[in-house]
């Protein structure tokens, strides 16, 4: 057989767009070539932001076999999963945190695999050649981010001394409900009657909702969509993350990726939020608003998701980070695992006994958030 190269490439440009998407296919469309090389093309991925694209490549001869993104990072935004306290306690000791090497979807805290591989290559094997990447690079630590369940296990198998950071999200997944009211039905009656309060004020308030997909999403609506995503921004001081370039692209080059949520008042849209999907999976990600209207970001990031996703079978709906208050509106706590090298064994030594001490905390707040829900007994 033809031997395994690994290739650390500087842009995802470098990778043909055909032979990268044929390996991640298009259940998870953050892993999806455009949408990474959408964050790189428009300046929101790139060493000038703190991002220096590594990405890691394996090929058999002209094949491409296996691809994993791959990030120098300077700092830690952006990835949701909070390590600045590690590196301020590692830089007050004398030590180099950043750079530091991390795999995950940037801006985008939302699970789904990171490592693609062609199905007759050994997944176990492979992730012990990738380990070997962060453990000669001498930087101090390499963090896989959001990855999913099985991903993780296979990850500890393959590298037993990774350390293991539990988190908790909240998500929406259907049982069977049928239709929007069939999801009322099976809540308690005192949230049932809430949330049908909270859809009619946004009714009584002269606004509706528009659901744009694909084609539908044309220039102007997007448009539309980044000043209100800006504005969220700027009522906390700065800029978003990422800029009308990115979106754009993304509605150039994954156009079936994507659901726009419009709000419109006197047929003029004023609020909007912005969704991918991909074949089991809406994930709401991007929201804002121009005017100020009870329960219109409930209605539009959430209650309008539910529907998309009952009337599209899709079983599964990510809305985002935090928020208790997704718990009143049926998301239910969902467990995340992320896995972190840290090459120093002291370092290594404290990260691990904070981790220990904080999964304690998580395992209470995942069951009290658990017995929170509001659906009925069955």
């Amino acid at each position: 057989m033809t031997p395994l190269v690994l290739q650390e490439l500087p842009a995802i440009e470098a990778v043909p767009v055909a032979a990268w998407n044929a390996l991640v296919g298009d259940d998870h469309p953050f892993l999806r070539h455009e949408f990474l090389y959408a964050l790189e093309a428009s300046g929101a991925v790139s060493p000038a932001t703190g991002w220096v694209p590594r990405h890691l490549t394996l090929w058999q001869g002209e094949a491409l076999v296996g691809v994993m993104p791959h990030y120098h990072k300077h700092h830690s935004f952006g990835e949701y999963v909070f390590d600045w306290g590690w590196a301020e306690a590692w830089e007050r000791a004398g030590g180099d945190y950043y750079p530091k090497g991390l795999s995950a979807i940037p801006f985008t805290p939302a699970p789904g695999p990171r490592l693609a591989l062609a199905s007759h290559l050994d997944p176990l094997a492979v992730r012990r050649v990738l380990a070997e990447v962060w453990e000669a690079s001498g930087l101090s630590s390499w963090h896989l981010l959001f990855a999913e369940p099985a991903e993780v296990e296979a990850w500890q198998a393959a590298c037993p001394s990774l350390l293991a950071r539990d988190g908790v999200q909240f998500q929406w997944r259907d049982r069977g409900y049928g239709d929007f009211e069939g999801f009322l039905t099976a809540l308690t009656a005192k949230r049932r009657k809430a949330i049908r309060r909270e859809r009619r004020l946004v009714a009584d308030q002269g606004l509706t909702l528009h659901r744009l997909e694909g084609e539908a999403i044309d220039a102007a609506a997007m448009a539309h969509f980044f000043r209100c995503y800006e504005i969220t921004y700027l009522e906390r001081g700065r800029h978003g993350y990422l800029g009308l370039d990115f979106f754009e692209r993304l509605r150039r080059t994954l156009p079936e990726s994507l659901l726009l949520i419009q709000a419109r008042l006197e047929g003029r849209p004023v609020a909007a939020a912005l969704c991918l999907q991909g074949a089991r999976t809406l994930y709401g990600r991007y929201w804002g608003s121009e005017v100020l209207a009870d329960c219109l970001h409930f209605e539009a990031c959430y209650y309008q998701g539910i529907e998309h996703c009952l009337e599209r079978g899709l079983t599964l709906f990510d809305p985002g980070t935090q928020g208790e208050h997704k718990l009143s509106r049926g998301f239910a706590p969902r467990r995340l695992t992320s896995l972190h090298h840290i090459a120093d064994p002291r370092l290594r030594d404290a990260v691990a006994r904070f981790c220990a001490e904080e999964r304690v905390h998580v395992e209470a707040y995942s069951r009290a958030a658990e017995a929170a829900l509001p659906f009925r007994e069955s």
